[in-house]
């Protein structure tokens, strides 16, 4: 036998190596994200302004969600029945027609109309 002791080795395992380079990978995507992240919100604020003073300037009215009927494509400017032009009983056959409800402001004035 020998009389030398071993040392231990200060090579680092595989499994540390790794770990340590993945994780220095997801911290550099992080600051690469956030840096552009910072420069694109700058960009995103002005072509909002722009955005705003081009519906102001066109007089536009309000967001066209749907493009199937009539009632779906501009919701302030719909009655509560104009679902049910073509019959009282008829089905709803455009889907956008379950997926939302008249404006606020015609509900209110249904309920009003209805108790006189």
């Amino acid at each position: 036998m020998s009389s030398v002791a071993s040392t231990p080795s200060l090579r680092p395992r595989p499994s540390t190596l790794y770990v340590s380079s993945l994780l220095s990978l997801v911290l550099m995507g992080i600051l690469v994200a956030a840096t552009v992240h910072r420069g694109t919100a700058a960009d995103h604020r002005r072509v909002l302004a722009q955005q705003a003073q081009l519906v102001s300037r066109l007089d536009l009215t309000d967001l066209c969600l749907f493009t199937e009927a009539r009632y779906t494509r501009h919701l302030s400017q719909a009655d509560l029945f104009s679902a049910f032009q073509d019959h009282p009983m008829s089905f709803e056959h455009f889907p956008s027609g379950s997926l939302t409800l008249p404006p606020v402001l015609n509900r209110e004035q249904w309920a009003v109309s209805s108790e006189q």
